[in-house]
Parts: C-alpha cells; sequence; structure tokens
C-alpha cells in the first residue's frame, strides 16, 4: 500500500513540475501572438467596415431597434 500510495504522489509531482515548466511563453511567442491578433483584427476590421457588411449590419440595428416588445 504504501509503495502504490509513494508511486502516484511521485507521479503527481513530476506532472507538476513539468507543467510548470512549459507553462509560460517565451518573448518570441509573445510577439508572433500579438503580431497574429493585429493581423486578425486588421482582417476583422476590413470586413465589418466593407459595403455590404456595414449595411447588413445596420439593418440588423434597425430592426431590433424598430420591434414591438
Amino acid at each position: 500500500m504504501y509503495k502504490v500510495m509513494r508511486a502516484r504522489l511521485t507521479a503527481l509531482v513530476c506532472r507538476a513540475w513539468a507543467a510548470r515548466r512549459d507553462a509560460g511563453m517565451v518573448t518570441s511567442e509573445y510577439a508572433m501572438g500579438i503580431v497574429a491578433a493585429v493581423a486578425f483584427a486588421v482582417v476583422l476590421y476590413k470586413v465589418v467596415t466593407s459595403g455590404e457588411v456595414s449595411a447588413e449590419l445596420q439593418g440588423i440595428v434597425k430592426r431590433a431597434l424598430d420591434a414591438g416588445v
């Protein structure tokens, strides 16, 4: 019983140490994440501000405001 409990505890501690060791990102990973987020934001902005999407969004908001409760 003691050996089984010790083995389980050792495995748990080893997994915790491994998770802690790989828990963070390095500076280059942060930079790549920021670049990807900014690129996605630019694409999303261009799509939302395009003529067709903008007109559709305005129509949705207008219908929502005109709807009777």
